[in-house]
């Protein structure tokens, strides 16, 4: 299957990419094929059966909610944050919400959203969506949320692959080795490459548009982080810190105060903590490959776009059009799903991504940015999901803050040399996969053991 940049990339809410945008398209996709079927005047009642992970969960990372929302025809890239809990509490009182944002239908909470003790075979992360006439069931679906808000139907699954419509790639590429030789057979960079691939979905004027409104979506996230303040929802009291950060880090600019030693590393981290507590509050963001992810590729462009005065648009779409050329590998190779790999796959990714689109406007050829990227990874691997009550808060925000900044020193390290390093990505990559595999699944987005146990409440 061919992977565009934007489908790594994709504006949406928080706080899980996997439990709540996943869920929620899935829900949206389901009541639109309701009406695309003309079913829905005839639907008295629809259950919502959660499994695995999602189950697990869901609560914590707002996947019941988002499947009511989708239900109502909601899409978690066109959906305004700030409606999302009013509508919710309408449900919720009424019992009542409006299928497609047309149909009014029945919902009671207890009875027709279902959290089960179980899982289905082919990913943790399962629902299943059934709707019902008075004489029986009209439609039902089972949907995999596999990572970063990508949804897969049973029914694709079911069938034989189709090939008809696939998107032909001038320089198809499944593993690092094989960019590497793309790369250096015609003579490009890893974000020319990914442009010309890009430009077998659309035009490259499109494609700019749509990497600078990614690139919009990640300032504002941070602008918001940075603007609002108070205690996180879900019930664990967590602080926001960057509001305050910022205002130190301002005082520290300023002469006169004493002690002052302005850091780029404290704005990498400002930056992070910053997108995290938005996604942590439901904000709007960017999944960036994944929502738990999302602060350390934008943390990272922010600090070259902001330390780097010759940084330019130029460089954003460079810096994803890279960044995405990792997160492809890691996905086709391994996983970006916490549920399915454990955290390595989520900050293990982005912190690799976040590598290679620095390389590359850092001007590395291909060899040191594969080799920035493997850095990355490489220390990475191992990494749990473990999220303390089912939140995206802690370790996961800090997680981000570290990555970052972790990415930035690969790119360092990565630069000083020639390319020539003695494991490669794409075992890397291997290796994160088979690590996955053989962790228990207690430590894979569970909160079944790990930090997520070791918090307690006094």
């Amino acid at each position: 299957m061919a992977i565009s940049v934007f489908d790594l990339f994709k504006i949406g809410i928080g706080p899980s990419s996997s439990h709540t945008v996943g869920p929620m398209r899935a829900a949206a996709t389901f009541a639109q094929a309701l009406r695309e079927q003309g079913l829905l005047a005839q639907v008295r009642r629809i259950e919502v059966r959660l499994y695995g992970s999602l189950s697990a969960t869901g609560v914590g990372h707002a996947t019941d909610r988002a499947c009511l929302l989708g239900l109502m025809g909601q899409w978690p890239d066109r959906i305004d944050p700030a409606t999302i809990e009013p509508r919710i509490a309408q449900v919720l009182q009424e019992q009542c919400l409006i299928l497609d944002g047309s149909q009014p239908l029945a919902f009671d909470y207890a009875r027709d959203m279902l959290l089960l003790d179980e899982s289905l075979p082919y990913h943790p992360n399962a629902m299943g969506l059934e709707a019902l006439s008075e004489q029986g069931s009209l439609l039902q679906q089972t949907y995999y949320s596999v990572g970063g808000g990508f949804i897969v139907e049973q029914g694709e699954l079911d069938a034989p692959p189709a090939d008809s419509h696939a998107v032909s790639l001038p320089y198809e590429f499944s593993s690092a080795a094989e960019l590497l030789a793309l790369c250096k057979a015609h003579q490009l960079s890893v974000a020319e490459l990914m442009m010309a691939n890009e430009r077998a979905w659309r035009p490259e004027a499109e494609i700019r548009e749509g990497l600078l409104r990614i690139w919009a979506a990640m300032r504002d996230c941070v602008e918001n982080g940075l603007r609002h303040e108070g205690v996180l929802p879900g019930g664990l009291n967590v602080r926001r810190r960057a509001a305050r950060l910022h205002r130190s880090l301002q005082e520290i600019g300023k002469p006169n105060v004493i002690g002052s030693t302005l850091s780029a590393m404290e704005w990498v981290n400002l930056f992070a903590l910053a997108v995290n507590e938005e996604n942590a509050a439901g904000g709007r963001m960017v999944t960036a490959p994944t929502n738990g992810a999302a602060g350390i590729i934008p943390a990272v462009l922010h600090y070259y776009m902001k330390f780097d005065p010759g940084a330019c648009d130029d460089d954003v779409v460079a810096f994803l059009l890279a960044a995405a050329a990792v997160g492809i590998l890691c996905k086709k190779n391994a996983s970006i799903s916490g549920a399915e790999v454990g955290c390595q796959g989520e900050v293990g990714s982005a912190c690799s991504m976040a590598a290679a689109g620095l390389a590359q406007v850092l001007g590395a050829t291909p060899p040191q940015l594969e080799n920035a990227a493997e850095i990355a990874l490489e220390h990475n691997l191992g990494l749990t999901c473990d999220p303390v009550g089912g939140l995206v808060q802690v370790p996961c925000i800090e997680r981000n803050a570290v990555a970052a900044v972790k990415a930035i020193n690969a790119v360092q390290m990565a630069l000083r040399g020639d390319g020539e390093h003695f494991i490669s990505l794409d075992r890397v990559i291997r290796t994160m996969r088979d690590t996955g595999a053989d962790m228990h699944a207690n430590y894979k987005e569970t909160s079944r053991a790990g930090l997520a146990v070791a918090f307690v409440e006094c």
